[in-house]
């Protein structure tokens, strides 16, 4: 039996495990499992594979979409490009890294503007933002990164404007705020300046809807889940997966 699996912190709210192993029973694929292996460090990692030495693969997620880099024998120019790792193939004992959050988000995103090119506040500047701003700039569309640490964004929250939001019609949440159990968080900006002609995608799936996308909605702002893009990214690796 071939293992693929989740590596992370917290993985008990965690989308891949169900996703994939509802896909293996619906399509028919044989010798595949998938399972969750949460890490207090990601020094384990060498320990993980030594003992699950049927392993093919692994997704990445927080807090190790960086910090797995160093334990990698290569990774895709794209990841490189993004400077963060979601997607591991064990290839002749070597560890190859992608990043398929790009791939996922993208189709996602331009599924969500039908062509238009906004411009964008990206809320938040963790790992989960290298991936968007690595499609942003990829798609022509200009971005203001917003961040809580003044030394990390182009901006505080603090400092976004009723003029900031009727410039910048597309706003990414990139942050975990409002996942769930703590669903009564969302970044603080100003909501009542949203109108008809914004964009609030979400990279939180869980709730369906976030409590930024409800305040989003409430305007009359178009919205979107993180869900999409999820579903995507893990196609794209289960297609390197098993190339």
């Amino acid at each position: 039996m071939k293992k693929l699996g989740l590596i992370g912190q917290d993985l008990s709210y965690s989308f891949s495990k169900n996703y994939f192993s509802k896909k293996f029973k619906k399509e028919n694929i044989d010798g595949y499992e998938y399972e969750l292996y949460p890490l207090d460090d990601i020094s384990q990692l060498i320990k993980l594979i030594g003992t699950h030495t049927e392993l093919v693969g692994l997704n990445v997620t927080i807090p190790y979409k960086r910090k797995i880099i160093k334990f990698l024998d290569d990774w895709s120019e794209e990841a490189k490009s993004v400077g963060a790792v979601n997607t591991i193939k064990f290839e002749n004992g070597d560890l190859i890294g992608y990043n398929t959050d790009v791939y996922g988000f993208e189709i996602s995103l331009i599924n969500f503007l039908k062509n238009k090119k906004p411009s964008a506040l990206v809320l938040g500047t963790g790992g989960a933002s290298r991936a968007i701003k690595y499609v942003l700039k990829k798609n022509g569309i200009q971005y203001k990164l917003v961040s809580r640490n003044p030394l990390k964004g182009d901006l505080i929250y603090e400092q976004i404007t009723t003029e900031l939001i009727f410039n910048h019609k597309l706003i990414i949440n990139t942050t975990p705020l409002g996942t769930s159990p703590n669903m009564e968080q969302c970044p603080q900006i100003p909501y009542e300046n949203l109108t008809n002609n914004h964009f609030l995608y979400d990279l939180v799936y869980n709730p369906e809807k976030s409590l930024f996308l409800q305040r989003g909605e409430k305007k009359g702002a178009n919205i979107k889940n993180g869900l999409e893009m999820l579903e995507l990214q893990a196609e794209k690796a289960w297609e390197i997966w098993k190339s």
